[in-house]
């Protein structure tokens, strides 16, 4: 039993839109997590790199691009935590995306990072090496980098090449609205 709500909104410069976790399936010991990037672009190769024990503790992993337009549809990345905490390390290691997570989840996880990484939010300028602070109880994500770089950097920042370019999936990235909105398909 908590005397809060079983989830917490987050804000901060790395999700000036908001974006969401839950501190009842986060050890108290993992709930103000501060850990360097390691950026991955996909749930699969961040995958790839926590199975070949590349993930050292302290590590917050930041999975981009799998937000509603990215993924496109807002991925479940449950996998990469259920790996982490079967590996032991899901006190250590914390994850950062703009995808989703299930309700079974646990260990340091935020997610629903809004505006996401195919929509130019901050995230997608993130860097292996920056510092990220996740506080769960107060609800703030920051990426410890002065707003004037993160500026900079979403200056020079390119949009990836959409994973689809035609059928269903390719309209519903173009049309869909943040996490933030609800994730829904909106026409103007």
């Amino acid at each position: 039993f908590y005397p809060t709500g079983g989830l917490q909104v987050m804000r901060g410069n790395l999700a000036p839109d908001t974006a969401v976790t839950k501190p009842g399936a986060i050890d108290p010991s993992a709930r103000h997590f501060v850990g360097k990037a390691l950026c991955f672009d996909c749930e699969e190769d961040a995958n790839e790199a926590i199975l070949r024990g590349e993930i050292q503790e302290g590590t917050v992993i930041v999975i981009r691009y799998e937000g509603p337009k990215g993924g496109p549809g807002m991925r479940e990345m449950y996998k990469s935590m259920k790996y982490l905490n079967g590996m032991g390390m899901a006190t250590t290691v914390a994850l950062v995306t703009d995808g989703r997570f299930s309700g079974t989840n646990n260990g340091c996880f935020v997610g629903h990072v809004s505006p996401e990484a195919a929509s130019g939010g901050p995230i997608a300028v993130v860097r292996d090496g920056d510092l990220i602070e996740i506080d769960t109880l107060s609800g703030l994500l920051e990426l410890k980098v002065s707003a004037e770089e993160i500026q900079e950097r979403l200056k020079h920042w390119t949009p990836k090449e959409p994973k689809f370019r035609r059928g269903y999936l390719s309209i519903y990235a173009k049309s869909v609205s943040s996490a933030a909105e609800g994730a829904i398909i909106k026409y103007e």
